[in-house]
C-alpha cells in the first residue's frame, strides 16, 4: 500500500467513510442554507472549503442535528451556534492534545522497532483505540455535564444569579519559567509542562476546585470558599515547589464574584489573582483581603506593605500559610 493510500486508509478509519462530498451537497442534503452550512463549519472550527469534495457522511448527518434543533423550537438557532461553537474549541483542543500523546508512542515504537512506519502504527491505533475513546468522550461528558448542571442549580433559581458566583481564584505561576524554556530542547520542555500541569489539575480536583485553564507555566482554577483554595494553594506549593524536575512556584488567590461563560471565568478576582503572583516570593501563597478574613485558626496570615497593582491601585497583599499545631 502506497502513502497515499495509507493517507487515505488513515482519514476513511477516523471519519467513518470515504470522502464523497462537497460544501453544497452536504447542506443540501443536511436542511440547511449553504449559509448556515458554512457558519456551522467556522463554528466549529473548520476554514471554508470552497468547491472541493471534502466531506463524509457524518457531515451531512450532523447538519441534519443541527437542522432539527432549530427546527424543533427547544433551541432558538443563536443558541444552537453557540453550543456548536463551544463544541468546537473544545474537541480541537482535545484532538490536537491526543494526537500529541499518541504521536510520542509512535515514535517510541518506530524507533524500537516495534513497527514499520509512523502511518502504519497511526492506522492501527485508529482501528483499536479509537472507538474506546469515542465512548470514554462521552462518558467523561456526560459526567461533567451532570456536575456543572449541579453546580448551576445550587446557585439558586433567579436567573441573574446563574452565571454569577462568589469564588475564590486561584493563579499558580512558575517562577523564571521563560529563562528556562529557553535552556530546554522540545521533548524536555514539553514533559515539564505537562508534569506541571498534570500535577497541578490532580491536586485542584482532589480538593474539590476545578481548574479552568492551563497556561504552560501557569494554571487557573476556582474553589467554592477561601479555606479549600488556600489548603490546595499550599498543597501545590509543597508538592510543586520540593520536586527538583520542576521549578519553583508562587500561587495568588483573591475572593469575589466570577462571570461564568465559554468554560471560563471572567472578573476582578481572577486578574487579582494573576497579579498577586507578581509580588509572592518563591514557594508561597498570596492572598487578598477577602479570601484572608474568611479563613479560620488554622491559618497563620502576615499582611505586606501596600503596593501598587495594576488596575486595582494600591493593594495590601496577606501572606498565609498553615499553623504547625494543625494538619492537612
Amino acid at each position: 500500500m502506497s502513502r497515499s493510500d495509507d493517507r487515505d486508509e488513515l482519514a476513511k478509519l477516523i471519519l467513518g467513510s470515504d470522502i464523497a462530498f462537497s460544501a453544497a451537497e452536504v447542506t443540501e442534503q443536511g436542511g440547511l442554507s449553504f449559509e448556515n452550512g458554512q457558519r456551522l463549519w467556522r463554528a466549529l472550527g473548520f476554514p471554508d472549503t470552497g468547491d472541493d469534495v471534502a466531506y463524509v457522511q457524518a457531515d451531512i448527518d450532523a447538519m441534519k442535528i443541527v437542522t432539527a434543533a432549530i427546527s424543533s423550537g427547544v433551541l432558538d438557532e443563536e443558541t444552537v451556534f453557540r453550543m456548536t461553537r463551544a463544541l468546537g474549541h473544545t474537541m480541537s483542543r482535545l484532538a490536537d492534545w491526543q494526537v500529541s500523546t499518541l504521536v510520542d508512542m509512535v515514535e517510541v515504537e518506530v524507533e524500537n522497532g516495534s513497527t514499520a512506519s509512523r502511518l502504519g502504527a497511526a492506522i492501527e491505533l485508529a482501528g483499536s483505540v479509537a472507538p474506546s475513546f469515542e465512548r470514554l468522550i462521552i462518558y467523561a461528558w456526560r459526567r461533567h455535564l451532570a456536575a456543572s448542571v449541579a453546580r448551576v442549580e445550587a446557585l439558586g433559581a433567579a436567573d441573574e444569579e446563574l452565571l454569577t458566583t462568589s469564588v475564590t481564584v486561584g493563579f499558580a505561576d512558575l517562577v523564571r519559567f521563560t529563562a528556562l524554556s529557553n535552556g530546554l530542547d522540545d521533548a524536555s520542555l514539553a514533559s515539564l509542562v505537562e508534569t506541571f500541569e498534570s500535577k497541578c489539575t490532580d491536586i485542584v480536583t482532589a480538593r474539590g476546585g476545578r481548574v479552568i485553564k492551563t497556561l504552560g507555566d501557569a494554571i487557573l482554577f476556582v474553589c467554592d470558599d477561601g479555606k479549600l483554595a488556600t489548603l490546595t494553594s499550599l498543597d501545590i506549593v509543597r508538592q510543586i515547589g520540593s520536586r527538583q524536575d520542576l521549578p519553583d512556584v508562587r500561587v495568588g488567590l483573591a475572593t469575589g464574584s466570577v462571570i461564568n461563560r465559554l468554560g471560563d471565568v471572567f472578573g476582578p478576582p481572577v486578574n487579582l489573582a494573576a497579579r498577586l503572583t507578581s509580588v509572592a516570593r518563591t514557594n508561597r501563597v498570596i492572598v487578598d483581603k477577602a479570601t484572608a478574613d474568611a479563613l479560620g485558626e488554622e491559618f497563620e496570615t502576615r499582611a505586606l506593605p501596600a503596593r501598587p497593582l495594576r488596575g486595582f491601585g494600591n493593594v495590601e497583599p496577606v501572606t498565609v500559610s498553615l499553623r504547625r499545631t494543625f494538619g492537612r
